[in-house]
């Protein structure tokens, strides 16, 4: 009997691999769509397949009778949010939808399910106000990118295949994300809050984010729809870099002022919302579902990665 195949486009990144790793665990056949092949080890199980994200090409045969696809494609947004930065960012995660779109109505036997990695930038920055898969679009310029990649998901003809998308939030792992340059700035003293601090944080650890995945996946589960895929326990920056810190054993750091956050950002080319923005998710749908946090708690989750 063949293994079951899931197709993760875009999925060379840290989620990716991540993901990837665990399939493989689990006696899944992993293809991996990429914009540059690499060299892999001989032994390494995971094949690789060159697409653009754009075109349909001979990577559709890949997803003609796949489990699943996964869609990670997207450029990072730690940059400055400049109008040709935000049309690029955007290009980078319609593209790829509208293309496996396109795809899977080329297939005769289109994936049993579609799970689309979106962000809980759709929400906006809404400071201190809880934000469910309810609440609606938010109006700044990272909420309108969100807006038009769910709508072009939403938009794809798929009637056989089921879809499931995911607003994720601040994936924390050891090898990847936003993590290692906020505990890098922690151990050189820098790991103070940024602005007021009151802004929140929607954190998951990549070992919860990874359960989720395959519980969209695998057949015995059935999620349909959009889910904010966070910890039930969102933090504020001044909470989450306090416990970044205990956990760093590094000591009191003084905070840093908007006008310093929005300074250094010019200087290291980032966008300074990224720090001084914020949003309170909960993971309504996944509570609702039964999932089973293995790190629901921020000590717990930094702990476990820092151990």
């Amino acid at each position: 009997m063949s293994k079951k195949r899931v197709v993760l486009a875009g999925g060379s990144g840290f989620l990716g691999q991540a993901l990837a790793k665990e399939l493989l665990q689990r006696d899944y056949e992993v293809v991996v769509l990429t914009r540059a092949l690499r060299e892999r080890d001989e032994d390494d199980e995971v094949k690789e397949v060159e697409w653009d994200g754009e075109h349909i090409g001979g990577w559709i045969k890949f997803l003609d009778g796949a489990e699943t696809v996964v869609n990670l494609a997207g450029r990072n947004i730690n940059c400055r949010h400049t109008p040709e930065n935000l049309r690029e960012i955007t290009e980078s995660r319609v593209n790829p939808v509208r293309a496996i779109a396109a795809a899977i109505c080329h297939v005769k036997r289109p994936p049993r399910v579609w799970v689309q990695a979106g962000a809980i930038g759709f929400y906006g920055n809404c400071r201190d106000q809880w934000c469910d898969e309810t609440t609606p679009n938010g109006q700044n310029s990272l909420a309108e990118v969100c807006r038009l990649w769910e709508k072009a998901c939403h938009a794809a003809a798929s009637l056989h295949t089921r879809r499931v998308l995911f607003r994720i939030g601040l994936v924390l792992g050891r090898d990847g994300g936003a993590l290692p340059i906020l505990a890098h700035l922690t151990k050189w003293f820098l790991g103070g809050a940024a602005g007021s601090g009151k802004q929140y944080i929607s954190w998951i650890h990549l070992a919860d984010l990874t359960q989720m995945f395959m519980q969209a996946i695998e057949p015995e589960n059935y999620l349909d729809g959009t889910y904010n895929a966070v910890a039930p326990n969102p933090a504020t920056n001044a909470e989450f870099m306090r416990t970044l810190r205990r956990t760093l054993y590094r000591p009191w750091c003084p905070p840093a002022p908007a006008w310093a956050v929005k300074l250094g950002s010019r200087l290291t080319q980032t966008e300074p919302s990224l720090a001084l923005d914020g949003c309170r998710c909960a993971p309504k749908r996944f509570l609702e579902s039964g999932f089973e946090y293995q790190f629901p708690d921020l000590r717990g989750a930094l702990k476990d990665i820092y151990r």
